[in-house]
Parts: structure tokens; C-alpha cells; sequence
């Protein structure tokens, strides 16, 4: 029991600390390795849980085939640095007071909650099963499944359109030092 919580709780840190790796990197091309590495940890938990059809999914789906698209895009469009000036300034005082919020409500947690927190009960033999996921994914979550798609869809074209400019002057900026030589 003492090893399990000490496990749960070091890949919990490390899930953080990658979190903290793809929200502090400048570079594009980090941050999607910072999130690979996190969606492969949340896979361990899922893994501890005792949910491996999850696990595999994560592991596959996430880590894998999503983020293998991002990388793509970010390479292909070159868009591998973020730029050197911070575009909305103000975002900053903000995200500090949301964080210190979100660090208060942890501390009140931790505190006062988790001394009167109730185990979990054991999950059913038949829990997350193929049958049983995919019953309630094409059934119950198929809109939220298919709107999930389509954001990362758009998502996508919304890097293309957005770099889209900056490439096409480089382009012209470099083509046209060619001709100049």
C-alpha cells in the first residue's frame, strides 16, 4: 500500500513537472516532447489504476498519433521558436493570479480534505474493457467524440493560417537575396 501511494504520488510529480515543461519551453518542438512524456506518465497512472485498455489508448491515441501530427505541423510550417516579445502582457498578471488561486485551493485540500477523503472502492473485473468503452464512445460520447475531432482539426488549420504569413515573407525575403546575388 505505502509503495503504491509513494509511486502514485512520484509519477504525479513528474505529470507536473512536465506540465510545467510544455507551459515554460520557448521552444515548439520541446513542448511536444514535454507532452509526449506527460500523456505517456498519465498512461503509467491509468496503468496503477488498473485500467490497461485506457493506458493503451492514451498511449496510442495521444501520444502517438496526436502528438506525431503536431510535431509534423510545427516542423513543416517551421514554426519551431516562439517569438522573443510576449504579445499580451497583461496575460501574465493574470495566469500569476490564477495560479496563486489554483496553489490556494491545493493547500485548503491538502489541509482540511484529505483527511476526510474516502478510499476509492475496487473496480469491477469487467472495468474499461474494449466492449465496454467503445459501447459507450459510439453510443452516450459520440457527439463529444466527433466535436473533439473537429477542434483538433481546426486547431490544426489555425496553425496553418497563422504561420502561413510569416513563412511567405521569409520565403520572399530569401528569394528575393537570391536574385539580388
Amino acid at each position: 500500500m505505502f509503495f503504491t501511494t509513494l509511486f502514485f504520488g512520484g509519477i504525479a510529480l513528474a505529470i507536473v513537472g512536465t506540465g510545467m515543461g510544455v507551459l515554460l519551453t520557448r521552444n515548439a518542438v520541446y513542448t511536444v516532447l514535454f507532452l509526449v512524456a506527460n500523456f505517456s506518465l498519465v498512461a503509467v497512472l491509468y496503468l496503477v489504476l488498473g485500467a490497461p485498455f485506457l493506458a493503451m489508448a492514451q498511449v496510442t491515441v495521444y501520444a502517438g498519433a496526436i502528438m506525431v501530427l503536431f510535431l509534423f505541423v510545427i516542423m513543416l510550417l517551421g514554426a519551431e521558436r516562439l517569438p522573443g516579445r510576449e504579445p499580451l502582457k497583461s496575460q501574465r498578471v493574470l495566469a500569476l493570479v490564477l495560479g496563486g488561486i489554483l496553489l490556494a485551493q491545493v493547500a485548503l485540500f491538502v489541509v482540511w480534505g484529505f483527511n476526510n477523503a474516502n478510499p476509492l472502492p475496487e473496480a469491477a473485473p469487467d472495468f474499461a474493457t474494449p466492449t465496454q468503452v467503445a459501447t459507450l464512445l459510439f453510443t452516450k460520447y459520440a457527439l463529444p467524440f466527433e466535436v473533439t475531432s473537429v477542434i483538433l482539426l481546426v486547431a490544426v488549420i489555425g496553425v496553418i493560417v497563422l504561420t502561413r504569413g510569416e513563412i511567405t515573407s521569409i520565403r520572399g525575403r530569401l528569394l528575393g537575396k537570391k536574385k539580388e546575388e
